[in-house]
Parts: C-alpha cells; sequence; structure tokens
C-alpha cells in the first residue's frame, strides 16, 4: 500500500487533505491513483490512517478515513547525527540514508576545515530541500515518525546545546579514542549525539572542545572512511550494539 505524510493540521474528523503540490503529482500523475483506491497516511502527532481517495481535485486530494492507530514510538532510541557538510552533494545522500536508518535528528554542521560556505538564504534553501528529502525517505522507509532536519548549526553552538544527552560520541582519526561495542556494553543510552567530522577530520581544537563537552572519541576501525559513509557506519553501529 502506497504511503504518505499528511500534517496534522489536514486531517479532521472522517477526511484527509492532501495539499503538498509534490504528492498530488506524485498520486494523480505518476502512480495514477483513482477514486477508492487505498493509502495509508501517518502524520506528526504520531497516528497512522488508512483512507479511500474521495475526490482528485487540481490542487488538493481529499481522503475518506477507513481507519486509525497510534504508532508505538514511546520507547524508540533517539538518535541525532550532527554531520560536517560535504562537498557536492554527498549531505543529500546522508540525509537520505539517515533517515532510512531510523536517525531522529539531523543537524547539517559547519566546523574549521569545512569547505562549503553559503549565505543565509542559500542555507534556508538546502535545509528545505533536505527536509523534502527526508520525506520522501521516510515515506520509502515506512517510518513512523519524520525526522527533525535542523538549521545549519556551527560546531560551538551544536556542543552548547548538547546537555539533553546521554551519550555524546565522536568518531576521530586522532587521539584515544574507544570502541563503540565497548561504549555500550557500558552504557544504556536513550539519547544519542554523534558528531561526524569533515574531510580531513576535526582540528585538534575542535576534539578538545567536544570532550569537554562530554563527548567521547571513537573508532570506526582501520579504514578511513569519507563523511558520508562515516555517518552510515556509525548510525548503523549504534542500531547494532543498542539492541543487544
Amino acid at each position: 500500500m502506497h504511503r504518505f505524510f499528511c500534517p496534522s493540521t489536514n486531517i479532521a474528523h472522517s477526511r484527509i487533505v492532501i495539499n503538498n503540490k509534490e504528492q498530488v503529482h506524485h498520486i494523480k500523475d505518476v502512480l495514477r491513483l483513482k477514486v477508492k483506491d487505498t493509502v495509508a497516511v501517518f502524520d506528526d502527532k504520531g497516528k497512522e490512517y488508512r483512507g479511500a481517495i474521495e475526490k482528485l481535485l487540481p490542487q488538493s486530494i481529499i481522503l475518506k478515513i477507513k481507519d486509525k492507530h497510534i504508532l508505538m514510538t514511546a520507547k524508540q532510541l533517539k538518535i541525532t547525527v550532527a554531520c560536517a557538510i560535504p562537498k557536492k552533494s554527498k549531505m543529500d545522500d546522508i540525509v537520505d540514508k539517515l533517515t532510512q536508518l531510523g536517525v531522529g535528528r539531523v543537524i547539517p554542521m559547519l566546523t574549521q576545515r569545512v569547505i562549503i560556505r553559503w549565505d543565509k538564504p542559500k542555507m534556508a534553501l538546502q535545509q528545505k530541500r533536505w527536509e523534502k528529502i527526508a520525506l520522501c525517505a521516510s515515506q520509502q522507509s515506512q517510518r513512523s515518525v519524520l525526522p527533525i532536519i535542523e538549521p545549519i548549526k556551527d560546531i560551538k553552538e551544536v556542543l552548547s546545546e548538547s546537555e539533553v544527552f546521554d551519550l555524546k560520541l565522536m568518531p576521530a582519526l586522532i587521539g584515544r579514542r574507544r570502541a563503540l561495542k565497548e561504549i555500550f556494553a557500558q552504557f544504556n543510552p536513550q539519547n544519542i549525539l554523534v558528531l561526524i567530522g569533515p574531510e580531513g577530520d576535526f582540528t585538534s581544537e575542535e576534539v578538545e572542545l567536544a570532550v569537554k563537552a562530554g563527548c567521547i572519541p571513537v573508532s570506526l576501525g582501520e579504514l578511513v572512511l569519507r563523511v558520508d559513509m562515516a555517518a552510515i557506519a556509525v548510525a548503523s553501529f549504534i542500531r547494532l550494539y543498542a539492541n543487544h
């Protein structure tokens, strides 16, 4: 069954209104769904619905709700990945893959060795782009809750807001580092922050600041991974080790 996101403000009584331009186009022109076809819809309140298409309008689609249920998300492990923005469009792939891996928040991050520097309008456009990618990946991977794509932040800002996490990890190539498996044998965290460095790694000053903020430097193995692969690997490792 095809599955779509719809904000709870567009759901009332027995009707759902899908008015996102791209989703309307996808349903009508790509999937070519018809009146009475059934689709699944999830919202931003942890609810999922099964609805039948009632009207196909030029700018919107009206669904009649058949049934609904509350999704179980209360005990879900919370993972936030703050990732240094790599060159080209690799951040697109990072957002897509982290969404599929169930990461709850993604923070595009600026560090000293990040090459890309955008003005505020460009940053806002990029955030909207990543939100659309996360939406598509959520629908494809059957996620129950959309990930939050934060505005672009400097590493110092990320660290200043890190008190809420009960485990903070920093994969790094320099200094003393611990193995992820060893850490999860010691801790049972529920809210994890991971800092992913840029090409060329974090500077020694950034590592020092992160350690002072409570981050634990960790190793992802002997090989040096690219930014996108490091982000995917650490999210996968956390899912593996945290469930044992």
